[in-house]
């Protein structure tokens, strides 16, 4: 038997995690396992959630079944009005969302700024949609008939989302999905069960969202993980995570006994070229921001740099003598740069990746002393492509740098590798930029400016390993929509038999 809560009225600042959002009510969970959420930097535990059972899972998946038709029936301005007063409230309540950001993720200031920001963006953007969604009228060749294309949503999506930025990539889905007439069922990453998934059922539930139209799952993908994506309810699963798991999603969603669409956000591995009539200084500058924003906890994050060697030598030691300057600590103090990776499983990751380029003969430009969950930043020079620091997704404060010898060599470098999501180069040339970019296998790749970028109207994705379908704009409106021929006979046809 579920047991039924109360909406907490506490701010949000104040308030303890506890429950399960299914239904439009705040419930515990049925499994027997209990997620303690804990702040990276201090550990302080931040509340304990019961986690959602298999059936739990099952109810939050038929009230939105049941509650999706209704909603889908409502007219563009209601849904519009939704969205809209759910900004509001996100301005309201900006600083209590930072908070949570800081310290359930471990965001630094900066970077809780720039997620609050974002969520918002793709949240008025997501308003704007139930007047974009469009259906059309096609010329027939048969005589007397008349056909129409009829978009509508697709009903019932499901997303799951990371820890990276948890508001933002769950809002990302869940805005777009909802506006075009759509129930959402969300399961958070453990590790940000409430920035991810319920500070955004608390934001649709003051924003006056019918009940049952988003439920919010916290529980382990040991348990509910395969059942989230097999279940006969969603039409959609919307994934956001490593490539292993997204592959998995994607077996699942085509190969069982109820076949679904899947958009995959998956990892990246991304190159920052540094051609040699680049602005070193200002390369210099956002090869750091594009790396260390967030500890490199970012898809998009520079995960190679790749750099001319005429300005090679030179680029190495201003980057260097930048990024000792970067402060790391506390992500609740506005100075700090590089805060803590999210848990002890990703330092111990983080760790062995620093012993394995020293072994495969990177040399160390730069480190420091691990404290708690914090790893300052560690610089490799002398990376090769077959070393596993230029191989592989590093997702912390650790970057190596390889030497090319001219242009051709550059972009060969960049396109070594099986993923596909954001790229960036910088040239003198915006011209020799456009065409170098235009030679980089990937969803994006960003002239002079870092590879870490995401506007709510503009395509976002990936190719390669780095995923299927875009998301923003125009693209969200076609992943989270379906299309309908109606066709209609006006005069009787004369038929062959």
């Amino acid at each position: 038997m579920t047991t039924l809560i109360e909406n907490d009225t506490s701010t949000w600042t104040t308030w303890t995690p506890e429950h399960q959002f299914i239904g439009g009510a705040w419930r515990r969970g049925q499994s027997e396992k209990t997620l303690t959420v804990a702040n990276p930097y201090t550990q302080e535990t931040l509340g304990e959630i019961q986690q959602a059972s298999v059936a739990d899972l099952d109810d939050a998946y038929r009230a939105a079944a049941e509650a999706q038709g209704s909603w889908a029936a409502a007219t563009p301005a209601a849904r519009q009005a939704v969205m809209l007063r759910a900004a509001q409230i996100m301005d309201a309540r900006r600083e209590e969302i930072i908070d949570w950001l800081v310290k359930e993720s471990g965001s630094t200031v900066l970077k809780a700024n720039i997620e609050a920001s974002a969520a918002r963006a793709i949240t008025m953007e997501s308003a704007s949609f139930p007047a974009r969604s469009h259906g059309r009228i096609h010329e027939s060749n048969i005589p007397g008939k008349d056909n129409y294309v009829y978009r509508g949503p697709l009903g019932v999506v499901g997303v799951i989302s990371p820890w990276n930025f948890p508001l933002h990539l769950s809002q990302r889905s869940v805005a777009p999905a909802l506006a075009l007439g759509n129930a959402v069922v969300l399961k958070p990453a453990s590790d940000t069960a409430v920035t991810g998934g319920l500070l955004i059922a608390k934001i649709f539930e003051e924003a006056g969202l019918p009940a049952g139209l988003l439920n919010v799952v916290v529980g382990a993908g040991s348990e509910i993980g395969d059942a989230f994506v097999e279940h006969e309810v969603p039409s959609l699963i919307s994934f956001t995570g490593s490539t292993p798991v997204g592959q998995n999603v994607g077996k699942i969603a085509a190969g069982g006994r109820h076949l679904k669409h899947v958009a995959l956000e998956l990892g990246g591995n991304s190159p920052f070229v540094v051609l040699a009539d680049a602005d070193l200084d200002q390369a210099v500058r956002a090869a750091a921001m594009g790396k260390f924003l967030h500890q490199g906890q970012i898809c998009m994050a520079v995960n190679r740099i790749i750099v001319e060697d005429g300005v090679y030598d030179e680029f190495v030691a201003k980057f260097v003598a930048h990024v000792r300057t970067l402060p790391c600590g506390d992500p609740a103090d506005p100075a700090t740069v590089v805060g803590p990776v999210i848990n002890r499983s990703q330092l111990d990751g983080l760790l062995e990746k620093v012993a394995r380029a020293r072994h495969e003969g990177a040399r160390v430009m730069l480190e420091g002393q691990v404290q708690g969950q914090v790893v300052p930043p560690h610089v490799f020079a002398d990376v090769t492509e077959e070393m596993e620091i230029a191989r592989e997704e590093i997702f912390g404060p650790l970057v190596g740098i390889i030497r090319v010898a001219d242009e051709a060599e550059a972009l060969q470098a960049a396109n070594n590798t099986p993923f596909g999501l954001s790229s960036a180069v910088f040239t003198g040339d915006l011209h020799r930029g456009i065409s170098f970019a235009k030679g980089i296998r990937a969803g994006m790749t960003h002239v002079n400016d870092i590879p870490v970028n995401d506007e709510s109207h503009v395509a976002f994705g990936g190719e390669k390993n780095s995923g299927l379908g875009r998301f923003n704009g125009d693209w969200a409106i076609d992943e989270f929509t379906t299309e309908h021929w109606i066709s209609v006979q006006h005069t009787p046809r004369e038929y062959p038999f």
